[in-house]
């Protein structure tokens, strides 16, 4: 039997082919919360981007098959270069890692050589290699409470966290002004009327939101703190204000609570969806555990150089690192 082409999968039990495919390949499949709820029950981990490259780089797997956009499949690589990483499709892209060009970051770092990098993980392995210490939603207040406040700081690539960090704390940082298109998304007017249809119900977000989302948040954290924050809810609803994907692990957690994930634009769109999560399929997944395609390669003292920044931020703040992950038993 000729093994099915992209043009037809008709009859092909994907689960149980994936399976197979990856007992063949010993692999380990990371799905990052932003996924669909059928790749998120199929894979091994499910969590913050950094947590499972951690739990990868820990298995015996040969392959990492990482079912999220391509800046976290790098940082699998940069924490398991002697492991083959694959990306369910290689345009899953990041508009946060859009936004930061590398040549564009570095003449930005020369012009101000009195300031260190702090550089948020959404962002390409070469923004890494060039930033002094990378933080993640969990870790950024941790790192920055530790960095003397006579030191100058450029925060990037994302400046709605940046922001949201230098008015918790009072610290002026020179902004990137990239943007999460997602989160970018929420509308403060329709979140207004949803809150007004459930009062007194919380509402969590997460810090890549802008101010006038983040200021009408009871709890403001990563997903895997926000997840934790709704199992830990004394009430039986939460407005959730990140991707909406993650309220699928949220009613797995919790299947007596009510999620409603905040709306965007003028509330019918699917606007907070992220497109770029959204192109990982489980064909593609199939096709790329059976060809071991698309490969994430990249230059040695480019990947040493951003582990150098991500060390950094493992010595600083490493009980951060995946809080309220979950791993599949």
């Amino acid at each position: 039997m000729n093994a099915p082409t992209r043009e037809s999968l008709q009859g092909v039990d994907l689960l149980s082919e994936i399976n197979r495919l990856k007992k063949e390949r010993n692999a380990v499949i990371l799905a990052h919360y932003y996924q669909k709820p059928e790749i998120q029950d199929l894979a091994d981990f499910v969590g913050d981007s950094l947590e499972l490259s951690k739990r990868a780089a820990e298995t015996d797997a040969d392959v990492i098959a990482f079912c999220g956009v391509k800046f976290m499949a790098e940082t699998a690589k940069i924490l398991s270069p002697q492991k083959t990483v694959i990306l369910p499709d290689m345009a899953a892209g990041c508009s946060l890692e859009d936004a930061c060009p590398p040549g564009r970051f570095k003449a930005f770092r020369e012009a101000h050589p009195d300031h260190i990098a702090l550089t948020y993980i959404n962002c390409s392995a070469e923004v890494k290699a060039l930033s002094d210490i990378i933080v993640t939603s969990s870790s950024a207040e941790t790192i920055l409470s530790q960095i003397p406040p006579e030191q100058k700081i450029i925060f990037g690539p994302d400046r709605h966290l940046g922001g949201y960090l230098s008015r918790k704390f009072n610290r002026e940082m020179l902004l990137w002004p990239g943007v999460c298109i997602v989160h970018e998304a929420f509308s403060e007017t329709e979140l207004l009327k949803l809150k007004a249809q459930y009062p007194g119900v919380p509402v969590a977000a997460h810090p890549e939101c802008p101010p006038h989302i983040i200021d009408h948040a009871d709890y403001v954290g990563s997903t895997s703190g926000i997840l934790q924050f709704a199992k830990s809810l004394t009430g039986d609803t939460l407005i959730v204000a990140t991707e909406p994907h993650i309220i699928h692990q949220m009613e797995k957690a919790e299947p007596s609570k009510k999620f409603i994930g905040a709306p965007g634009a003028d509330g019918n769109c699917a606007c907070n969806i992220c497109p770029y999560m959204a192109l990982n399929t489980l064909e593609k997944l199939y096709f790329a555990l059976r060809d071991l395609q698309p490969q994430i390669e990249l230059d040695e003292e480019i990947r040493l150089a951003a582990k150098r920044s991500l060390d950094r931020m493992l010595e600083m703040a490493s009980g951060t690192v995946g809080k309220g992950d979950l791993g599949r038993a």
